[in-house]
């Protein structure tokens, strides 16, 4: 099975996790990234820069969290920015129009998020649909019905406390979006390293016909981490109407190649089989700390769209000569 697979251990030490995941090089690079915009900048090294670090990656960090589990299957989902905006509509329109009470909205747009993903994942599953064809057309699918729901109008008038959720921060340092993110990555973490599901996609990434010999049911594997994914969108697009206290069918555009930069730039192959949760969470901060400190530096934002474009190519080439190598 050409997969790696983590080895069982009760612990893993933070140097594992980086190990395991890849993300070894990258950390390296996080560090360094650090160290030159403390010195080019005078604002950069401070608790309130940091925090607003982690408040302008808690969506990325959660679609990436989704993308990982599908890019270690060797499978791709281009429609998570478009499920992210769909989730976001039923969520206004449920709560809003509809005037249901926030949990069940809340309820009603990961149940949304998660049918899309499961739909995408039969399609890829049981009828052999390429996985970039069939969340090529979900993106598409999502984006249309994200649209239908209002006929394209935002949707304004949630609870205070919804958007207050996002902006008070508990204890002095967590907001509310934060903390579900937090949350997130954990849990991947723990289920990654921990249950037998998480071991099991490095199996089917690495060989999914050895993995099916082996006793592992890819079909149902492959839909679930499909859906997941999307559930995951969906929880990120709950989080972003918490920020921007209003949804509209616009949001979300594009949001899936900033997903696919963090998980590549965290040293998960694109072939799937490598890598993991933990150099994911590195990709994310490499992402928000670069765009931060591009923001502190005055940088246009076309310059920074090269910049990022530039940083997401030299990944993929380490990426290459690193399987090369071996």
């Amino acid at each position: 099975m050409s997969g790696t697979m983590p080895p069982k251990k009760e612990r893993l030490s933070v140097r594992e996790i980086f190990s395991l995941s890849g993300a070894t090089g990258p950390f390296i690079g996080l560090l360094v990234l650090c160290a030159f915009l403390t010195v080019a900048t005078d604002s950069f090294l401070s608790i309130r820069n940091f925090l607003n670090i982690l408040d302008q990656i808690t969506v990325l960090g959660i679609l990436a969290v989704g993308m990982t589990f599908v890019i270690l299957i060797g499978g791709i989902d281009l429609a998570v920015g478009s499920v992210l905006a769909l989730s976001m509509m039923v969520l206004g329109y449920l709560n809003v129009t509809a005037g249901l009470p926030m949990g069940a909205a809340i309820s009603g747009a990961l149940i949304a998020a998660a049918l899309t993903g499961a739909f995408a994942g039969i399609m890829i599953a049981e009828f052999k649909v390429p996985a970039f064809i069939a969340t090529l057309a979900m993106m598409s699918i999502a984006r249309g019905l994200a649209n239908m729901i209002t006929n394209g109008s935002q949707i304004i008038g949630f609870p205070p406390w919804f958007n207050m959720g996002a902006i008070i921060r508990y204890g002095g340092f967590l907001t509310m979006t934060v903390a579900v993110m937090l949350i997130v990555f954990v849990v991947a973490l723990l289920y990654q390293r921990y249950r037998k599901g998480g071991r099991e996609l490095y199996a089917i990434g690495g060989n999914p016909e050895v993995a099916r010999l082996a006793g592992i049911n890819v079909k149902r594997k492959t839909i679930a981490v499909y859906t997941a994914c999307s559930t995951l969108a969906g929880l990120a697009g709950v989080l972003l109407a918490a920020r921007l206290d209003s949804v509209q069918p616009s949001s979300g555009v594009a949001y899936e190649l900033d997903a696919i930069a963090a998980v590549v730039i965290g040293g998960t192959s694109l072939s799937g089989g490598t890598g993991g949760v933990g150099g994911t969470i590195v990709g994310v901060l490499i992402i928000g700390v670069l765009r931060n400190g591009l923001n502190l530096l005055s940088v246009s934002p076309f310059l920074q769209a090269v910049i990022i474009g530039t940083v997401i190519l030299l990944a993929v080439v380490a990426e290459t000569f690193k399987h090369r190598g071996k």
